[in-house]
């Protein structure tokens, strides 16, 4: 009978770090449309966080994505930072908020959207990136926690219950924030409905 030599992946004991991530965008992709803000903060943090305004890498754009955010493509043009600079930013800014040995969990609502931004921006302009090759959709975890539909896991629902009714701000921070207070509810009502065992 063979045997086969299975290394223990490191990651899989690694501690992890939850980190709340947002972006606004002028469009529904990368492959055409430019990421215009990111905003992250450990969701055990909050209160600190990382925020930058990108330089458009394309022109097109959709005017009501442009809209959500109130972000103007012109004035980034002028004012935002470079795209590799902005994730050489996001990259050392995680570095400075993790400790040694610990895995970042990219985390947010929606994470399939969020998530095609950054993990593009990183592959295009680092060759690498931080999270690895996966994400947490925090409207998946709802969904699955309570038993409920895809429907019922949406902001709108959410909202009321776990965020005072408040409305997300499409400011990519604030977003994050958000999530991030989203987030440690369900965690926290989840723990609470665990019993110990008998």
């Amino acid at each position: 009978m063979q045997q086969h030599n299975l290394t223990p992946d490191p990651l899989a004991t690694a501690p992890e770090v939850f980190v709340s991530v947002d972006v606004e965008t002028a469009g529904p992709n990368p492959a055409r449309y430019a990421m215009l803000s990111i905003g992250a903060c450990l969701v055990d943090d909050p209160d600190g966080g990382f925020y930058v305004e990108l330089q458009p890498d394309s022109a097109e754009f959709e005017p009501e994505a442009v809209a959500v955010s109130g972000l103007s493509l012109e004035r980034l043009a002028q004012d935002g930072v470079g795209p590799a600079a902005a994730m050489r930013q996001f990259e050392d800014w995680l570095a400075e908020h993790l400790l040694p040995g610990s895995r970042p969990v990219f985390t947010a609502f929606n994470a399939p959207f969020d998530w095609m931004f950054i993990d593009t921006y990183f592959q295009r302009y680092l060759g690498r990136n931080p999270f690895g090759h996966s994400a947490l959709d925090i409207k998946a975890y709802a969904m699955g926690m309570a038993g409920s539909s895809w429907a019922a896991a949406s902001m709108r629902e959410l909202s009321p219950r776990y965020l005072d009714g408040r409305p997300l701000s499409h400011h990519a921070l604030g977003d994050a924030r958000d999530q991030a207070e989203l987030f440690r509810a369900l965690l926290a009502e989840r723990a609470g409905r665990s019993t110990p065992s008998e």
